[in-house]
């Protein structure tokens, strides 16, 4: 049986001094563990050989994206609030939660930045300036959100699902919250992998602060970003939310100039992508045989599934086929491992993919200003003596 002390523990808030619970200022995973691209905000990714030891990510392996410090949240006072084009509107504790059918999921989330930092060979791009390690697959467990909105009953024009964080994100001189919507026909799915989560619970813990206890929404095949942290708020409408990380990011746009913003649509699904994660960029590999290992996600389409990873040498001229391992699993990620030559004329591994949606990875991705979606050639220099 959880107890309100095991939840607090989970929460990253508070430590244990002199028997006494007491807070602390941090609930990031240990700094071993992962490399902090910034704190408070805490945004990490794992080591690439940590991150394919495993087909389930474990939680201190598991990128961490956040715009404010963890918001310190007492599980007994939480409330999430269901508000909006519904017949009857709500405020749901964690308690009250519990009344709706438990579901658990196996979804890969990653970033919309991950890889991000390689946009930087052809322009600066701002951001975090994440590798390729902003990806992570997990257990989740949680009632699914549309047990929760068919309570509400949800009025017939309702469009989109809005949600909001209890993070406290300085921006433009105020303080908002992170948000993030959906369209109502993919929140209103109700089983299956497709099903979008209030979740709880994380590879069978509470989740951490830094994964956004008590509650944050899973969303599988859509961009992290729309699977809301410390969730507080839902709110059903006719638009998308004017949330700024909906109209005014998380966008593909060459520019940042207001029109640019109007113009361009949110991001939902992630396309397809790869890497190689050892072995480990400008490492030393002698000439001959050596292994190649790696993770492969195929589009955030239903039903979407890897069909080839391919592997490359000599900058492209010949590819070699990976064989995968670990589960094929609806919305998450396979690893995949290769054996390759290599000579003394190698200077980079490369590695592309196809899945069964006609996903694929293209040799160049068009440059945006905010680094997103990249998923060219994974491409990994290499020292072969």
């Amino acid at each position: 049986m959880i107890t309100r002390r095991d939840m607090l523990l989970a929460s990253g808030g508070i430590v244990i001094s002199g028997g006494m619970l007491q807070h602390s200022t941090s609930g990031a995973a240990e700094p071993k563990q992962l490399i902090y691209h910034s704190t408070a905000p805490d945004n990490a990714e794992p080591h690439l050989n940590d991150l394919v030891k495993s087909w389930i990510t474990p939680t201190k392996h598991f990128y961490v994206r956040s715009h404010a410090p963890n918001p310190v949240i007492d599980p007994d006072n939480f409330q999430l609030k269901i508000e909006g084009m519904v017949n009857r509107p709500s405020s749901l504790s964690l308690k009250s939660l519990k009344r709706f059918k438990t579901h658990s999921t196996t979804a890969t989330l990653t970033c919309a930045g991950n890889r991000r930092s390689e946009y930087n060979e052809e322009g600066k791009v701002g951001g975090v300036q994440w590798q390729a390690g902003a990806i992570g697959n997990a257990t989740w467990q949680g009632v699914a959100l549309a047990d929760v909105l068919a309570e509400a009953e949800v009025m017939p024009d309702a469009k989109y699902v809005w949600f909001e964080g209890l993070d406290q994100i300085e921006k433009g001189g105020g303080i908002i919250p992170f948000g993030g919507s959906i369209p109502i026909a993919k929140a209103m799915i109700k089983n299956g992998a497709a099903a979008p989560l209030l979740a709880d619970r994380m590879n069978d813990a509470i989740l951490t602060a830094d994964h956004g206890f008590p509650l944050r929404t899973v969303v599988p095949g859509y961009i992290g970003a729309r699977s809301v942290k410390w969730l507080g708020r839902i709110v059903v409408s006719d638009r998308p939310s004017p949330n700024h990380y909906v109209a005014t990011a998380y966008k593909i746009v060459k520019n940042t100039a207001p029109i640019s913003w109007a113009e361009s649509g949110p991001i939902y699904r992630y396309p397809i992508n790869a890497a190689i994660c050892t072995p480990a960029a400008d490492a030393k590999v002698a000439a001959g045989q050596i292994e190649l290992t790696g993770y492969v996600l195929p589009s955030g389409r239903p039903e979407s599934k890897v069909k080839q990873v391919l592997v490359s040498t000599n900058q492209g001229k010949r590819w070699t086929e990976a064989t995968m391992t670990g589960k094929d699993s609806e919305f998450c990620w396979q690893l995949w491992k290769a054996q390759v030559k290599v000579t003394s004329d190698t200077k980079r591994l490369m590695v592309r993919a196809l899945d069964t949606s006609g996903g694929f990875m293209p040799y160049r991705v068009p440059w945006n200003a905010k680094g997103y979606l990249q998923n060219s050639w994974f491409q990994l220099p290499v020292q072969v003596s």
